[in-house]
């Protein structure tokens, strides 16, 4: 079974940071990008950054500037620096990695619990 274990959320005043950490255990298949995504009350997921095994990134235009996600030394670890947080940054944060597959059949994600971020003064 794969468990994606992640840390770092909670409550933070505007203008604040936050660091979320994820850690992937458990694969039975190889990792070819990691990523955040979040949902807010009422609203659909999101993609909030994702970096590949390459190291190409992307960022959802809301984040840019503000958000930095990278990989540690393990490659089954990723991170988000979240800078400048907004109210409307509150969601639940979630990690995913993703393996590609030859073909798009072959696809497969894995998501972690999620970590609520909330921002409020």
């Amino acid at each position: 079974q794969v468990q994606l274990v992640e840390s770092g959320g909670g409550l933070v005043q505007p203008g604040g940071s936050l660091r979320l950490s994820c850690a992937a255990s458990g694969t039975t298949f190889s990792i070819d990008a990691m990523g955040w995504h979040r949902q807010a009350p009422g609203k659909q997921r999101e993609l909030v950054a994702g970096i590949t095994t390459g190291g190409s990134t992307h960022y959802a235009d809301s984040v840019k500037g503000r958000f930095t996600i990278s990989r540690g030394n393990a490659e089954n670890t990723v991170y988000l620096q979240m800078n400048s947080l907004k109210p409307e940054d509150t969601a639940v944060y979630y990690c995913n990695v993703h393996h590609f597959g030859l073909t798009p059949s072959e696809a497969l994600d894995a998501w972690s619990q999620g970590t609520l971020v909330t921002v409020s003064s």
